[in-house]
């Protein structure tokens, strides 16, 4: 749902309530600026983005390692 920054502004509690069962996606003069999500939705979406970012061979070890070597 597509909804301007002073909508939401004026009705923030109702958008709330929604944002717990859809996207509400908020702009500004026509133009995507947030996004207001359910906590459920937020993880899923986040857990979704990270999703083939590692590739599977590496264990949690080799990730320790490679991340105490840059500091």
């Amino acid at each position: 749902m597509l909804v301007s920054s002073t909508e939401i502004q004026n009705n923030f509690g109702k958008y709330l309530d929604l944002a717990s069962n859809q996207e509400i996606v908020v702009t500004r003069n026509g133009l995507p600026i947030a996004r207001l999500v359910g906590v459920n939705d937020s993880i899923s979406f986040l857990s979704d983005r990270l999703v083939g970012l590692v590739p599977s061979d590496v264990d949690e070890e080799t990730v320790r390692n490679e991340r105490l070597t840059r500091q």
